[in-house]
């Protein structure tokens, strides 16, 4: 049984609820909403608000909380980077903004090392972007990223993820590069919270538009975004948005979710994060403990400024490894009841058990479960 009645809702309508242990990617529902924003998302919802009004002073509480020029709740990372696309090709004309995706006579180029291509770019090209990408796969030289700045450019994109090239030029960087052309810097840094000191870094280090999930580490609704940066584009992406009738009208965020966003947030900014840390270490180290003697299974906590942004379990099933595969193993715990999913990322021989959305009694069935299938 997961979460007792609470995972009723789902089987009511014939969905199961699952335990993820992969941390908080979107397939398996990104994050459990804190209790705190789920209250003011209730009484939100049943009061009219005018909505720039309401945009705004969202925007000026982000700005605060992350040490930008200026703010907007997007829908989610995605919607976030559709209107940072946007904002820089056709800014806040509306005449410009009409004609997306449509860029003719525009500015529309948005260069990228290719080290930092991901699926989701593709956002950028919904925003009426042609990617141009530069370097090779592992990395790229300043004079290459200079070289492909045109009269064409209206941006640069930054990504910052984990399992990324550490020999991709730095966020640093490329900023110098851009801003000598005098072109914006657009980042994803939608999983990098936390840590905290994230959400003012990429700014400080001369980014003109961040996004942020705002339903991963954050623990806001799922389907909202942070966009923060230079007041001037961000006043291009409200204007490109919902509730207007231009390129984001379809990306609505609602009332409640930019108030349940704006809670979360707020309390998020406050927390302990050394505690939390210390309580997702001991999480952990449990899952360590109760394999580590099993003979071929490398079972490390791994935690760092790249890759492991919280402490998490890192199981390696590799050469010395004579049970099931990564892939056989993630499969069995999907079959069981209830389904588990595993964090798997940067490394075939690597699976995650990421304790952010799990609680003790959820990590207890996590670790019976590892143990049954990796010993039978």
């Amino acid at each position: 049984m997961v979460q007792g009645e609470a995972g009723d809702v789902y089987r009511e309508i014939g969905a199961t609820p699952a335990i993820s242990a992969a941390g908080t990617p979107t397939p398996y529902g990104g994050t459990k909403l804190r209790q705190e924003a789920i209250d003011a998302m209730g009484k939100a919802a049943t009061v009219m608000v005018e909505m720039d009004d309401l945009n705004t002073q969202a925007g000026k509480i982000i700005a605060e909380l992350t040490g930008a020029e200026a703010g907007f709740v997007t829908s989610g990372s995605a919607g976030g980077l559709v209107l940072q696309a946007a904002a820089c090709i056709a800014g806040s004309d509306p005449a410009s903004m009409e004609q997306l995706p449509d860029t003719t006579g525009l500015k529309d180029e948005i260069v990228i090392q290719n080290s930092h291509r991901f699926p989701y770019d593709q956002s950028y090209r919904v925003g009426g972007a042609k990617l141009v990408g530069v370097g090779t796969g592992r990395m790229c030289e300043p004079w290459q990223m200079d070289a492909a700045i045109t009269e064409k450019t209206a941006a640069v994109a930054y990504l910052r993820a984990g399992f990324v090239s550490r020999r991709a030029l730095s966020l640093e960087e490329v900023c110098e590069i851009a801003h000598a052309r005098g072109v914006p810097v657009i980042v994803d840094g939608a999983s990098t919270l936390p840590p905290r000191e994230n959400l003012r870094k990429y700014t400080q280090q001369g980014a003109d538009m961040v996004i942020y999930s705002g339903g991963k580490g954050v623990r806001g609704p799922q389907g909202t975004g942070i966009l923060c940066g230079r007041t001037d584009l961000i006043e291009a992406a409200m204007a490109n948005a919902a509730p207007h009738r231009f390129m984001g009208r379809g990306m609505k965020v609602a009332k409640e979710e930019i108030i349940g966003l704006l809670t979360a947030l707020q309390i998020f900014v406050e927390e302990d994060e050394e505690a939390e840390n210390m309580r997702y270490t001991e999480m952990s180290r449990s899952v360590v403990d109760a394999l580590v003697e099993i003979p071929g299974l490398g079972v490390t906590v791994e935690h760092d400024e790249y890759d492991y942004l919280v402490p998490m379990a890192v199981l390696e099933l590799g050469r010395e490894w004579n049970g099931p595969s990564p892939a056989e193993l993630q499969d069995a715990l999907k079959a069981g009841d209830p389904p588990i999913y595993l964090g798997a990322h940067g490394n075939p021989d690597k699976l995650e058990v990421n304790p952010t959305n799990l609680d003790d009694q959820e990590l207890e069935t996590v670790i019976r479960r590892l143990r049954e299938e990796l010993l039978s």
